[in-house]
């Protein structure tokens, strides 16, 4: 049996079909990506009879209902969606939604004289030899005997026959031919997965979660689009929460429900902290719920699949779709979403730029919501979510396979007695003294400043509250929350003086810490010993030239919460290696230390 058939239909009746819902567009209500230029030349391409390219359609499984019959489900559309979404703006005059969620009109201009085809402007619309907006020529009332002498009335130019023969040929549009490849229904869910993975829509490769979207938006029998809005607008709030009104007036259905309710509090939130997308929330809801770490088996879940008989049930396709919402509402939750959030922050995390794992916020909130349906105290809760998000960015637990990853953990976390013995039991296997004294000290043998484990050192930097190197007031934490930068101890300029010119080498980071910007000025260029020594002469009553510390003890303590070896005060480039063989040492002491008191 063929996987596919290929067959021909015409502009109007896929029109026709999505408007009777044989069709379903998954995603009609989420932002239309393409620009009104892409629309026009669209209707250029269909008005000069030129292809324009294959919709893919896939009926879902048919599943087993309670009864012993078969339901049939609906088609759905693997790809194409950005073209007929286009195709029925332009021609019917539907509105489409923005990036900003705002309903708005794509209007295409159509030129009978030149036969061109224009996105409609105000030029346009002062125009008398334009058609301002061609869905007046597809309405079901249009009048072509009539708009033919009003056009050649006020446009001499052309006759009443060519310009017959000119609208017919527009008219003709929704009579022309659209090619549509149909996915058989008999294809398993993998397979069917692959194929819309693979696809691209304008040059974004699609994703498990895009598919995992597309399944829950069109089971209207189990809340499936009130699912879906609550993802997509709770995910867009998240960074854009001066959209709420847009949202508000633009989907005034679904404002009413008890779902847009539950989101409503975003629109008062302005951390950046962690901003999750529409896969990563889908990612942790599915995991936390179902323990399963692939999304691909949610796909099949919302399909009916029963993984042991290869059946597809409709109860399977119900429980999974009353779990999946039941996962949903816990990660929008106000609280639980706040308290998360107040967890990663209390590890030192201030700012999103010192955490690029996503990953790894992602389970950290997994684990946090587990842990929350399991009753478990709130200050057991913290401690452990806060010292697993710390271990997964040490060890990069989730950089490679992480959906397998995330089952393994989610589920050795379920079946733990306490949640503790399983973090424990990993600390063992995983952050030994060798990797404190050795992996790590290696690791942070690097020039990438944005390198998770320079980034761990600023966060335990945060966590202890530390001042900024020399400085006696001014924190790590407010530095960087003004956005300042990190200077080196071993000046660049100095550096490359004495022939250091590889970047590689002055940008390590155990040559960086973080300074106030006037101690930075002053130190200049100068060799350590020089600039310290000036500094230890006013530790000791000497004119104040580098800073604000005037007592030694005070500046022992700064540079030891900053990791800087005392030895700095006699070193000059031929001992820059030796440094930064010390400093990472210290470095890695002190993370080793902030995580052990986390």
């Amino acid at each position: 049996m063929s996987n596919y058939n290929v067959n021909n239909s015409t502009v109007e009746s896929i029109i026709s079909w999505i408007n009777n819902k044989m069709i379903a567009i998954p995603e009609i209500q989420r932002p239309f990506v393409w620009d009104a230029t892409k629309v026009r030349d669209l209707m250029d391409s269909l008005y000069k009879n030129y292809p324009v390219g294959y919709i893919i359609t896939w009926q879902n499984p048919d599943t087993k209902l309670k009864d012993g019959s078969i339901s049939m489900g609906k088609k759905i559309l693997i790809d194409g969606q950005q073209r007929i979404t286009a195709l029925t703006a332009a021609i019917t005059g539907q509105e489409v939604v923005d990036f900003n969620y705002k309903k708005k009109r794509i209007r295409i201009a159509f030129n009978p004289i030149e036969e061109k085809f224009e996105v409609t402007n105000s030029a346009i619309l002062k125009n008398v030899k334009w058609i301002p907006d061609i869905a007046e020529v597809f309405s079901p009332g249009f009048n072509t005997f009539s708009y033919i002498n009003a056009y050649c009335a006020i446009n001499p130019e052309i006759d009443h026959n060519e310009m017959n023969r000119v609208l017919q040929k527009l008219i003709q549009i929704k009579y022309s031919s659209i090619g549509m490849i149909e996915l058989s229904h008999n294809l398993d869910i993998e397979t069917v997965t692959e194929i819309f993975i693979r696809i691209n829509s304008a040059g974004v490769v699609l994703s498990q979660a895009d598919f995992a979207m597309s399944k829950i938006t069109v089971n209207e029998a189990y809340e499936g689009p009130a699912i879906r809005k609550t993802i997509d607008y709770f995910c867009h709030l998240i960074k854009n929460p001066a959209d709420y009104s847009n949202i508000e007036n633009n989907d005034t259905e679904f404002a009413s429900t008890s779902n847009f309710q539950k989101i409503k509090w975003v629109k008062e939130y302005h951390s950046s902290i962690y901003e999750p997308s529409y896969s990563d929330l889908i990612r942790v809801a599915f995991t936390y719920k179902f323990l399963r770490g692939k999304l691909s088996n949610l796909v099949s879940l919302l399909s009916g699949r029963d993984f042991e008989t290869r059946e597809y049930r409709e109860d399977i396709i119900q429980n999974s779709f009353s779990t999946l919402k039941e996962g949903v509402l816990d990660f929008i939750n106000e609280t639980n979403f706040k308290r998360f959030v107040m967890v990663v922050k209390s590890a030192g995390i201030i700012t999103p730029k010192l955490i690029r794992s996503k990953n790894a916020l992602n389970f950290a909130y997994t684990l946090f919501l587990l842990l929350r349906e399991k009753n478990i105290n709130g200050n057991e809760i913290n401690k452990i979510v806060r010292k697993w998000l710390v271990l997964s960015v040490l060890t990069e637990r989730y950089s490679s396979s992480p959906e397998t990853m995330f089952e393994f953990d989610i589920r050795r976390f379920n079946l733990a007695e306490t949640p503790d013995k399983y973090l424990k039991s990993v600390e063992a296997g995983e952050l030994s003294d060798a990797y404190w004294n050795n992996i790590l000290v290696t690791n942070l043998d690097t020039s990438v400043t944005s390198s998770p484990y320079f980034n761990l050192f600023i966060m335990a930097q945060i966590y202890e509250k530390d001042n900024a190197f020399l400085s006696k007031s001014i924190t790590v934490s407010h530095l960087i929350e003004e956005r300042g930068d990190v200077h080196h101890i071993f000046p660049k300029k100095y550096l490359q003086k004495h022939g250091i010119n590889n970047r590689g080498k002055y940008n390590q980071i155990a040559n960086y810490v973080y300074t106030e910007q006037i101690v930075n000025l002053a130190i200049r260029d100068k060799a350590p010993f020089q600039y310290m020594g000036l500094v230890n002469q006013q530790s000791q009553g000497g004119n104040t030239v580098i800073g604000e510390i005037t007592d030694l003890t005070e500046l022992k303590q700064n540079m030891e919460m900053n990791c800087v070896p005392e030895s700095l005060f006699s070193l000059d480039f031929s001992n820059y290696e030796d440094f930064l063989v010390e400093r990472r040492r210290l470095m890695a002491n002190k993370i080793r230390r902030f995580y052990e008191k986390l």
